[in-house]
């Protein structure tokens, strides 16, 4: 039976768009003050911590020990790619600062949301073939990705290769929670997964610093980047996580991808509100163009029965 969508469940997951969009702005911010392992090491930490509460709401009986064991082990093959994404992702942001760029929440906004497009690429080596608005879709995010990342002089910065990197780990770590179907138990996998991530994001911070490879961070710069530190965990992590899985209980599959892919949009409005972002006219072309893209990605022709 088709899966109907509710207004309950458009809302929670409008909601979640807007809190991950505007957590570009606070990965932004905290940026300026802290490191990027660090940074990821203590939200993945609050956001893992903050979904107790709703594991023993909703999963208080999950006793089966086959889907258990399953949880166990797809938390932690996905909490190594999350951390390896989540990390690349943050670097990202952390060096369209330092070079000075004028739309670094937005820019990586729309980089990371190419995702969705790599996805069905990746898919074609796993013998699954994309249909014909998925083609179009590529075609339109690649002429996007030109005109955001690439410069008169055909030249593409290593701050964006970073953030695309980013987005085939995303690609990944879809298609890895995809190979587990429905084998686990969603909010303690996510549990697992932001823990595992925490912790291998704290063992770089302080095994970089041990090394000399990672400058050390004071306590003064955590409580800076508190906010956004904050806002990253308990809000992009710990709400907008329980927000999707309660909007996509109540929404078709379809519609809920498209509305969770205006993430990037929002997270354009919200570095132009709070950090006062600008891009250039090329590059909000080129946005507009990714973001078609990854929406015809995501359209599906039904067939009639």
């Amino acid at each position: 039976m088709e899966k109907k969508t509710t207004l309950k469940g458009l809302i929670f997951l409008i909601v979640t768009a807007v809190v991950w969009g505007f957590a570009f702005v606070a990965q932004t911010a905290g940026s300026d003050h802290v490191g990027s392992f660090l940074f990821n090491a203590i939200r993945f930490a609050l956001g893992s911590l903050s979904l107790i509460p709703v594991i023993c709401l909703f999963e208080r009986n999950a006793d089966d020990p086959a889907m258990k064991k399953t949880t166990l082990i797809a938390g932690i093959i996905c909490g190594i790619v999350l951390f390896s994404a989540s990390s690349l992702q943050q670097l990202g942001i952390e060096l369209f600062n330092r070079a000075g760029y004028p739309d670094s929440s937005g820019r990586a906004g729309f980089l990371t949301a190419l995702y969705m497009v790599i996805v069905p690429i990746i898919g074609l080596f796993m013998k699954k073939r994309p249909g014909i608005f998925t083609w179009i879709g590529i075609l339109f995010a690649a002429v996007g990705l030109f005109f955001v990342s690439v410069s008169a002089s055909f030249t593409i910065s290593a701050e964006d290769l970073v953030v695309l990197g980013c987005a085939v780990l995303f690609a990944v770590h879809i298609i890895v929670i995809d190979r587990f179907g429905d084998r686990f138990y969603s909010l303690r996998f996510a549990m697992t997964q932001f823990a595992v991530c925490a912790i291998l994001s704290a063992v770089f911070q302080f095994g970089g610093q041990y090394l000399g490879l990672i400058e050390p961070d004071t306590l003064s710069d955590v409580r800076m980047a508190l906010i956004p530190i904050l806002y990253g965990g308990l809000m992009s992590v710990g709400v907008a996580y329980t927000c999707q899985i309660l909007g996509q209980k109540n929404a078709e599959p379809a519609l809920a991808s498209v509305i969770l892919s205006t993430e990037a949009m929002f997270s354009a409005i919200g570095g132009a509100l709070i950090l006062q972002e600008r891009m250039s006219l090329r590059g909000y072309l080129g946005c507009a163009l990714i973001f078609i893209g990854v929406l015809l990605t995501q359209v599906r022709i039904r067939k009639r029965i």
